[in-house]
């Protein structure tokens, strides 16, 4: 690839750190960046380097924040007994933004993936282990994704939980709102039949 200065060449690599950007996109991101709005260029290495200085893990439950608790951990009016187990902390956002639930979140960062060496040390599993044996948390609601590594890290966490006596549940998967049967994959449809409820 021809170079157009170190300076260039080094942003462009940079860029594609961030996940679905290649070679052609970071270039675009590049130019246009360097081209077209140098401002937003600005504000951007402002926000990220601000970001980067600030921004560090909840001691509590491990989401991203600017202190030492995030404030869904301050808030006395969330309820205490509840606890969702997500993946990602941006699963956290999507569930405030899709539910009323008011209870509280333990975020992974990943899920169980001994081949690729995250056991649940990395996972933060023993401080969730710690939380769970004070004895403030009644129901373990567990969201992590519907992956065969989701589901296996999901029945570890599971099994930790009923060891100390604490509910767990699952978020149900299955058929789409609105969506039709002979568009369902044969996964979804057969999870969906072995997870049926009474009505």
């Amino acid at each position: 690839m021809a170079s157009l200065g170190p300076s260039i060449d080094e942003l462009m690599q940079a860029l594609r750190c961030l996940p679905g950007v290649g070679p052609k996109s970071a270039q675009r991101m590049t130019f246009h960046l360097l081209e077209r709005n140098r401002d937003g260029s600005e504000r951007l290495a402002t926000a990220l380097q601000k970001a980067l200085n600030n921004v560090r893990h909840c001691q509590r439950c491990r989401i991203l924040c600017e202190s030492d608790l995030c404030i869904r951990c301050q808030d006395i009016r969330r309820q205490q007994d509840l606890l969702c187990v997500v993946e990602m902390p941006s699963d956290v956002l999507t569930i405030e933004q899709a539910t009323q639930y008011q209870g509280q979140y333990f975020v992974l960062s990943g899920h169980l993936s001994p081949l690729d060496g995250i056991g649940p040390e990395a996972l933060g599993i023993p401080q969730l282990a710690e939380w769970l044996d004070q004895g403030t948390v009644e129901e373990v609601i567990l969201a992590t994704n519907p992956t065969v590594e989701g589901e296996a890290t999901a029945h570890y966490i599971s099994e930790l939980a009923r060891a100390r006596n604490i509910k767990v549940s699952r978020l149900a998967h299955g058929i789409p709102l609105g969506g039709e049967l002979e568009f369902i994959d044969s996964g979804t449809l057969s999870h969906a039949f072995s997870g049926r409820e009474s009505i």
